[in-house]
């Protein structure tokens, strides 16, 4: 039998009454509840339609929002780059997983409070909630494809609306909606629920696990780093790390415990080494591309990481370089053209103060290596990454002609895409590689071409970034999530 929604009624939960709120924690208690009956309207009449009902309804629920107005100009402390609004008016924000992001939005809501004086008000949203993000948090339950069920799900069911899950908001394009509100988050609802469940997909493990310290690398060696770094610390109680999460969602709390090998690895293998405030280390193995690394990029920065770095491997473009040296970027040439549509190639990608300081000071750390000596192991320069893994196939004279001219000191295809995404998401960002090759200069990636320094600089090169990302850890998060990052007219939440 086929189902017609135009004739079908629409059925929704009772909507309740938008409540004001002086308090952050009370506030996101009441959005809490309004995303529970709205979900758990959703998954009851879906089930009972898998069950073999008859829908009788088209049945609708819709994301619960945060609304604020602010009536006035207000001073507000200039320091600070989130937490506040730039001029009066309306703002509002729909809202997804708020027992996910519970403690970030009880920080952003209180400061909004603070700065202004004004309450927000929490209600229900027009944006009706896609089944398929109801359903994804039940993992006992899966949306059918369609031509399954015996009427079109899209009938019965809302589904997700590109219109509402795109970038405009972070990319600047984002007009203010038809009553003149504008927005208070840089990301909608619908937009975050679609990156959870990408994040699912490609990492295999579950955005509850992410930390707010995320790690890129494109080799291997330095997931099993990772691993016996994690069952180390686990030993240690005084550490204040509480469990390691492999793909599968496997977790181990202590140092001997076992971890499964998966019949079938996902596309990005994604390890977390947790602490109990969240301020742990995600370690992402993007493999190798800008393609891998924007699309790692594009989900992970829903989850409004506190800092993010690339440490991999990469091609030495100076003579005076060995493998095993060290390249710290404090500039990007971009030419690997995944985010020329969103981030055009002649916007500059900063090297960040605090991030470029904390990486610095955990090289000499771990090397044992200071002020003049460091420059023996470790080159300040530009990065290139390009899109091309055998670009060394091609005529020279082009490709090598631009890279002297850029003052290029290393070469990759990940690095500029996680840096300029990192600008773009206002996710503060760094890189630190190691020299695996310098094809420039007859030293191939090849096998037996790793000398006794080059494995243990890369084995010294985990530590490093795991060190510098505990210093950023100890910083006020006013002082990370720096001025720079933001642009004329900004959201309100981080």
């Amino acid at each position: 039998m086929t189902t017609d929604s135009r004739f079908l009624p629409v059925e929704s939960p009772e909507t309740p009454a938008r409540r004001e709120f002086t308090d952050a924690a009370e506030a996101i208690a009441y959005l809490r509840t309004l995303y529970d009956q709205a979900t758990g309207f959703l998954l009851a009449n879906f089930t009972r339609i898998l069950e073999g009902d008859q829908p009788t309804a088209r049945y609708r629920a819709f994301y619960p929002e945060i609304r604020l107005t602010v009536p006035t100009h207000t001073k507000t402390d200039s320091r600070l780059s989130f937490g506040h609004v730039v001029q009066p008016g309306s703002y509002a924000a729909t809202i997804t997983r708020p027992d996910l992001f519970q403690n970030y939005l009880i920080e952003q809501v209180g400061l909004l409070i603070r700065n202004h004086g004004v309450p927000v008000r929490i209600g229900l949203s027009d944006t009706p909630m896609p089944v398929h993000f109801a359903v994804a948090s039940n993992s006992d339950l899966a949306v059918p494809q369609e031509g399954v069920l015996a009427f079109s799900l899209r009938d019965v069911f809302d589904v997700p609306d590109l219109n509402s899950m795109n970038d405009d908001i972070v990319n600047g394009m984002a007009v203010p909606q038809p009553d003149g509100t504008q927005y208070l988050a840089p990301f909608t609802a619908q937009r975050i629920d679609y990156s959870l469940a990408r994040l699912s997909h490609y990492t295999a493990t579950a955005a509850e696990h992410f930390q707010n310290f995320v790690l890129f690398t494109n080799y291997q060696f330095y997931v099993d780093e990772f691993e016996a770094y994690a069952r180390r610390v686990l030993a240690d109680p005084d550490a204040g790390y509480t469990g390691f999460v492999a793909p599968g969602n496997q977790e181990i709390t202590t140092a001997d415990g076992q971890i499964a090998p998966l019949s079938k690895m996902p596309q990005m293998p994604t390890y977390h080494l947790k602490r109990a405030d969240g301020q742990g280390i995600t370690l992402v193995n993007i493999g190798v591309g800008p393609s891998n690394a924007k699309t790692a990029t594009d989900h992970i920065a829903v989850l409004r990481p506190h800092a993010w770095l690339m440490v991999g491997h990469c091609a030495g473009l100076r003579n005076s370089q060995s493998l095993g040296d060290f390249v710290l970027a404090h500039a990007y040439l971009r030419e690997d053209h995944v985010l020329d549509d969103d981030l055009p190639v002649w916007v500059p990608i900063p090297a960040l103060a605090e991030v470029q300081v904390a990486l610095q000071e955990a090289v000499a750390e771990v090397t044992q290596l200071e002020g003049y000596e460091l420059k023996r192991i470790m080159r300040t320069g530009t990065v290139a990454t390009i899109d091309n893994r055998n670009w060394e196939l091609r005529d020279h004279s082009g490709p090598v002609h631009r890279l002297s001219l850029s003052r290029a000191v290393a070469l990759d295809m990940e690095s500029a895409t996680i840096a300029a995404n990192g600008f773009r998401f206002r996710v503060p960002y760094g890189t630190l590689l190691c020299v695996s090759d310098k094809p420039l200069h007859g030293e191939l990636k090849l096998p037996g071409m790793a000398t006794d320094f080059y494995r243990t600089q890369v084995a010294n090169h985990l530590l490093i970034g795991i060190r510098a990302m505990e210093k950023l850890r100890q910083m006020p998060l006013e002082k990370i999530h720096s001025r720079k990052l933001r642009s004329f007219s900004e959201t309100a939440f981080l």
